[in-house]
């Protein structure tokens, strides 16, 4: 594996971007496109970076301002390919989201995980990486699945 490349996505991303999320099961593949859409038309604030490895597209992260926040974005997906997971492309991508942030001037990245034991291993990334456990909304998610938010300063 070469050293990663973190870059806006691109449509020429999506065949790969697809095969990541129909491996991890993140969200359905199809959904992709569309959500792309507006952020390739120049449309919206939010960000899709993409991560290459041996000129594939392995992973990818998607971030967007909160409404009525100054200074505040969500990191709404983070998905690398399972093959390649452990190897620091997801930390580097979160890197390059909030090095994208700090340079824009944004205050706070925060992002929503899961509280059951099939998060455990994304609760322990987001810390690993920074960010901070500020709030729990239990039975969020369903019955028993707490709604864990983490919160990073830029």
């Amino acid at each position: 594996m070469t050293n990663p490349i973190i870059k806006p996505t691109s449509s020429d991303d999506i065949p790969d971007l697809k095969a990541v999320l129909d491996n991890t099961g993140l969200f359905p593949s199809e959904m992709l496109p569309d959500m792309l859409a507006p952020t390739l038309s120049g449309e919206t604030e939010a960000l899709w970076l993409t991560c290459h490895s041996d000129d594939e597209a392995v992973g990818l992260c998607y971030i967007v301002p909160e409404d009525l926040a100054d200074g505040t974005w969500n990191m709404l997906a983070l998905a690398v390919r399972p093959d390649l997971q452990g190897k620091r492309l997801g930390a580097a991508l979160v890197k390059a989201a909030e090095q994208y942030l700090k340079d824009k001037g944004q205050r706070i990245l925060i992002v929503d995980t899961s509280g059951t034991d099939n998060f455990a291993l994304a609760r322990k990334f987001y810390a690993q990486n920074g960010y901070e456990e500020e709030a729990r909304i239990r039975d969020f998610w369903a019955e028993g699945d707490d709604k864990i938010i983490f919160r990073k300063a830029l």
